[in-house]
Parts: structure tokens; sequence; C-alpha cells
């Protein structure tokens, strides 16, 4: 069993002395189509090979159902569900998330393996069971299905590619007048 990507973290990295809750409303949301993911990561120096590779950190993680029902229940005018969902897939999320969901904690695995580093979530967007629209997206563009199609078919070249989008997001946000943490929990 593989243990995961690896790859060199640089050290010196100045950050900014406080954070703010808001600015997280600058991440790409949920229900992106694949031009607005381009153009979210492109703000950040990013091309679309780092987009496909970084969103393979979808393979650890949850969703509460507050961020996909959307693609569950009235999607369209044409469509209930999301025609990319996975029909099997779709009923199985709905069960989880009923319309009148009381329970907050409700929701699903962004993969099936969500314990392990590995390229299964590129398989399931290959089989329609993205639990975001903005990840199944990925497999339904010419632009980036054949990134999502080589990820999925080959984990070592998933892992090459998400260490090397990963030293690339490093250097995304570097703070000229910032500060070189001691302890990076704390500002010095």
């Amino acid at each position: 069993m593989s243990r995961g990507p690896y790859w060199t973290v640089l050290k010196g990295r100045k950050d900014g002395r406080i954070s703010r809750a808001n600015e997280t409303i600058n991440l790409p949301a949920p229900a992106f189509n694949v031009t607005q993911l381009i153009q979210s990561f492109a703000k950040r120096g990013l091309g679309v090979k780092e987009l496909v590779a970084l969103s393979g950190g979808h393979t650890l993680g949850f969703s509460h159902c507050s961020s996909f029902e959307a693609r569950l229940r009235n999607f369209s005018n044409v469509h209930d569900v999301d025609p990319s969902m996975n029909s099997e897939f779709a009923l199985k999320l709905k069960k989880q998330c009923p319309k009148s969901n009381r329970d907050h904690s409700a929701g699903e695995l962004l993969d099936s393996t969500a314990s392990t580093f590995d390229n299964d979530y590129y398989k399931r967007l290959v089989g329609g069971k993205g639990v975001f629209g903005s990840d199944q997206a990925l497999f339904g563009d010419y632009r980036t299905r054949w990134i999502v199609e080589s990820y999925a078919k080959d984990q070592s070249l998933f892992f090459k590619k998400f260490a090397a989008s990963m030293v690339k997001l490093g250097n995304v946000g570097v703070i000229e007048n910032g500060e070189v943490r001691l302890n990076c929990r704390v500002v010095n």
C-alpha cells in the first residue's frame, strides 16, 4: 500500500501577521464549472494541470449535504438530478441527505478510500461519482477530462504531479512585508 506523494517544503516563506476568515470567500465553490475553476486558479498563477492535480486532494475529505444537495433535487428545468451524476450514487446521496434534513453532520466522503491518499477520487469522477459539481465537471470538460483519465489510470503520475503542484501552490500568496514564523501557529 502506498503512503502518498511527498515533496520538499521550502523554508523561509513570508506569511502575514493576521488571518481573516472572510478571505476564504476566494476559494473555489463546490458548484463552480471548469471555466470558473480555471479562472480562480489562474488568479493565483496556477494552470489547468495544477487545478486537476490539486483537486485530487479531495481523496481525503468529507462534505456536508449543504455543499452538494443542489445536484440532487430540482437541478434544472429539464433534470431533477444532475445528469453528470451516476444515478445509483444520486439515490444513495438522496437517502443520506433527505429533503427535511435535520442532521447537520450528514454528508458524504469525497472518495471511497477516504483515509488513504490515492487516485480513487479520479476513478470516481470517471464513474460519475464526484460529490461536488466542481469535481464532476473536471471529467465533463475536454480541457480537463484527459488529465482526470490519466490520473485515474496512473496513481504514480498523479502523485508526481500533485507534489509538483503543491510546491507551486506553496509560493502563492507570499507576502513581501510578512514574516518568517518561528512557530507556524503564532506570529513572532
